[in-house]
């Protein structure tokens, strides 16, 4: 009896393992009938654990004890092998879910491939011993269709990954000239970008030059005369008749200038290096017993300083004095005079009894503008080359020539207003430029040679000598005003004296004098060698101006006083 339960425990074996062997020849893995085994595993232990309550029962005999100690054992024979399957199910299933996710990764296809061959071999062989062991001659043929079935999918999956690593070098070959095609496009790109760089910098340059070079052509032809069309200025009144009569009587021996005025005169650009500047005018005034002073102030300073140090300037002869004082300013003396009674009207207008503006560039002057323009060819050159001039050599301010450009002037003359008390002359000339005038030298300073010792004749002691003696100071000042208003009469067009045009002379609101005679911007301060005795001097219009200076002033005065009643 023993022996038919132990032959009926190992002919069970198979057809209870029929769930194992099913599933691996369909579809080669276990994990998709990895529950279907674990319940077929429970069903047998729940069926044995019936057999042996069973049969446990109740002994009866020696045999029946040594029978159920038979079944015991082949019990639990029976659940090892139930334990060591389930152990083989939980690490292939452990097996199949690392190949599904390093399927997903990176380097998913070979990594996976391999471990699925690895497992699948090692399985298989697995369940060959295992089979081979339990019933070899029942189920080798089950073995054989097993093996193979893992040899079909292996080479299956072999196949597949050829194909796949097949597909993947025919898309890189596909790839590589669409990645050409792509690196030449950018570069084409690239070049094209740069050539568009290049050209609008080239058309930028042009376009810079062109305008320069425009703005060189054209100069000041915008801004000369920009003052008389200026709306809101008061007109200017002509006063030419009345000043060529005065003169005539001037040089007729009639002297009118009173004695209860100051007469200051107030020197232009660079007067401190032409020791003569209105020294000729100053010692006609002082014979005439006539106080009369040179101002002293830097004449390479800016307007507005200058015009702070005129104001200091004028006070200290008004309130020495007790009289008011007389102005009359050549070229930017006049500028630096007006801008002090701009700035400082409130105290000077009780103080100034006129001002008479000679040859100066009150709107601008068109040499300054050209040469400090800013846009212009060789603009930061030539700007060097006169900061090299006046500031190094000179020892003067940049701003005594910036403040004579029309752009300056405009600025100036917007923010300050000449009061409208004090009686104003605007004097300008037309410098010749006749060939003859290249020719003409003018008087700038006498040169004391010491050692040039003459006699002194017409002493009593014929030995005696002249310790030194004293030499005119010649250059062409002459011929260079000629020179620049020839420019500027080809170039605008203009009438000037060689620095100032007509029209930037002239004063809103002021009387205007326009002698016929040809004078450059030099002659009403350096006297020539060449003089004609039919003609007046510097130091006779000098004083047929202050002239016609004092009775515009007493004109209004009697204009105020009548209109006051």
């Amino acid at each position: 009896m023993g022996d038919f339960f132990i032959k009926e425990e190992i002919s069970d074996i198979p057809s209870r393992r029929h769930h194992f062997d099913h599933p691996l020849s369909e579809c080669g893995l276990l994990e998709r009938h990895g529950c279907q085994i674990k319940n077929v595993a429970h069903n047998d232990a729940v069926n044995n654990v019936s057999l042996f309550v069973d049969s446990v029962g109740s002994p009866s005999s020696l045999d029946d004890i040594f029978t159920r100690l038979l079944t015991l054992t082949t019990y639990f024979r029976r659940r090892l092998v139930h334990f060591i399957e389930d152990l083989i199910y939980h690490d292939f299933n452990g097996y199949s879910e690392s190949f599904a996710a390093s399927s997903s990764g990176p380097h998913s296809h070979s990594s996976g491939h391999n471990i699925y061959r690895s497992n699948v071999k090692g399985f298989s062989l697995f369940s060959e011993h295992y089979i081979a062991n339990k019933s070899p001659e029942i189920h080798r043929t089950r073995a054989a269709e097993v093996r193979e079935e893992l040899f079909v999918n292996t080479r299956h999956e072999a196949r597949t990954g050829c194909s796949h690593r097949g597909v993947s070098l025919i898309i890189q070959g596909l790839m590589l000239p669409l990645f050409g095609l792509r690196l030449g496009w950018m570069l084409a790109l690239a070049s094209w970008r740069c050539s568009l760089y290049y050209i609008r910098c080239t058309q930028a340059q042009v376009l810079s030059i062109t305008s320069r070079v425009c703005k060189t052509l054209r100069g000041s032809s915008d801004d000369i005369g920009w003052l008389q069309h200026t709306h809101d200025m008061a007109p200017v009144e002509d006063g030419t008749v009345r000043f060529l009569e005065l003169l005539e009587r001037v040089r007729n021996g009639e002297h009118n200038l009173p004695n209860t005025f100051v007469y200051l005169l107030i020197p232009g650009l660079f007067s401190n290096h032409g020791p003569l500047y209105f020294v000729g005018a100053k010692r006609f005034f002082s014979k005439m017993g006539l106080a009369c002073h040179i101002a002293k102030i830097h004449s390479e300073a800016s307007v507005e300083h200058n015009a702070w140090e005129l104001k200091q300037y004028i006070e200290e002869l008004y309130w020495g004095s007790g009289k008011r004082v007389m102005l009359l300013g050549h070229s930017k003396g006049g500028v630096d005079a007006a801008a002090a009674l701009s700035i400082y009207s409130s105290d000077l207008k009780n103080k100034v009894a006129g001002l008479a503006l000679v040859q100066s560039p009150y709107a601008g002057t068109p040499i300054a503008s050209d040469i400090l323009r800013e846009g212009q060819i060789a603009d930061k050159e030539t700007r060097r080359i006169m900061e090299l001039l006046i500031c190094k050599i000179i020892k003067g301010d940049i701003r005594a020539l910036e403040d004579l450009t029309y752009e300056k002037r405009r600025e100036f003359i917007s923010k300050h207003q000449l009061p409208k008390e004090i009686p104003l002359i605007s004097f300008h000339s037309e410098a010749s430029i006749a060939p003859g005038v290249l020719a003409t030298m003018t008087h700038i300073a006498h040169a004391e040679l010491p050692w040039l010792s003459l006699p002194k004749f017409g002493s009593e002691e014929s030995d005696d000598f002249q310790a030194g003696h004293q030499v005119p100071v010649v250059i062409p000042v002459s011929a260079a005003m000629a020179v620049c208003a020839l420019h500027l009469q080809l170039r605008y067009g203009e009438k000037s004296d060689g620095l100032v045009t007509c029209r930037d002379a002239e004063v809103p609101g002021s009387v205007v004098v326009r002698p016929d005679r040809k004078l450059d911007h030099a002659w009403m301060v350096y006297s020539s060698r060449k003089k004609d005795p039919s003609e007046p001097d510097s130091c006779e219009m000098c004083e047929s101006l202050l002239t016609m200076l004092v009775e515009l002033g007493k004109m209004k005065q009697e204009r105020d006083v009548s209109g006051a009643f």
